[in-house]
């Protein structure tokens, strides 16, 4: 785990003059290549650290340096904790052992205030989620067969950057090689999920391929649905998108980025919803709906 291995990097290094590259991948079982990152990222937070070629070369910390938790205030000292405590909700990985550590070095008792149960995944899922945690996290390419809302089969080579939590559901956000790019991927939809061992650099990426790095732009969509079904408008959207009309009904007002996921939501709701805005999404319903008809041969 990432931030249990930069404070052991750090302690180690407080405690000897100078260690390789090498024996830090040995120690931590990851590769020299990741150990230069991990000093890249120290580096970036102010430690300060060096690295010296040759023999009885390695890396090695200034000597004045001292990890001082004085330095930190009280808030980032919680903050600290706070972020070790929701690691292991994610995933597998026990960190107890890292939260208990830290809590004692700052001298603090911890809350478990916080309970997040991924149990529905089930162990397949589960382990999906790891393998796209650790493909994000060591910045390498990924492979999986991927079905569209349609239940058309792609293979897919992509780029992940983020794993994003959205109405229920997990997605990867990645940059797609074939489509060239970016792309949201809903995880229950990938099958046989591959880590290759070839790395990527996002920045190079949005520079040399041209990339914007936002994410796709959302649309704003207007629905009025029906009081019949205040049950699932509440359910299903923030209080702060719903507003009742004079007939009594629910204007909601919903983001989203359009893809073919959304129009089936919407023709989910049925007769007890309509959209108001945009015409375009409401003309796009509409010929959905007339092929439905289509099909029952009215």
């Amino acid at each position: 785990m990432r931030i249990d291995r930069l404070f052991q990097i750090v302690y180690i290094l407080l405690g000897k003059k100078s260690v390789t590259a090498k024996m830090l991948s040995e120690r931590f079982e990851v590769s020299q290549r990741t150990i230069y990152r991990d000093i890249d990222i120290l580096s970036q937070c102010g430690v300060p650290l060096y690295t010296t070629k040759g023999r009885g070369g390695g890396i090695a910390l200034l000597e004045n340096f001292v990890l001082d938790k004085s330095t930190m205030t009280e808030q980032e000292q919680n903050q600290i904790l706070v972020a070790l405590q929701s690691l292991p909700k994610g995933g597998k990985e026990n960190v107890k052992h890292t939260l208990e550590k830290y809590s004692s070095f700052f001298q603090k008792s911890y809350e478990n205030w916080i309970q997040v149960d991924f149990s529905q995944w089930g162990k397949e899922r589960e382990a999906i989620f790891e393998i796209l945690k650790k493909a994000i996290i060591e910045k390498k390419v990924i492979s999986f067969i991927y079905y569209n809302s349609n239940g058309e089969k792609t293979k897919r080579k992509v780029e992940p950057y983020q794993l994003w939590f959205k109405s229920r559901n997990w997605y990867v956000k990645a940059y797609c090689r074939e489509k060239k790019d970016l792309r949201v991927f809903k995880v229950s939809r990938i099958r046989e999920l591959e880590v290759t061992e070839e790395y990527f650099d996002i920045e190079w990426q949005c520079k040399e391929k041209n990339v914007n790095c936002e994410m796709p732009k959302t649309i704003t969509i207007l629905l009025e649905i029906d009081n019949r079904v205040a049950y699932r408008v509440y359910d299903e959207f923030a209080i702060e998108q719903i507003h009742k009309n004079e007939k009594g009904n629910f204007d909601v007002e919903w983001s989203c980025i359009e893809n073919d996921w959304v129009y089936d939501y919407i023709l989910s709701w049925g007769e007890y919803a309509v959209v108001k805005e945009p015409l375009f999404v409401k003309e796009k319903v509409q010929y959905k709906i007339k092929n439905m008809i289509k099909k029952y041969n009215i």
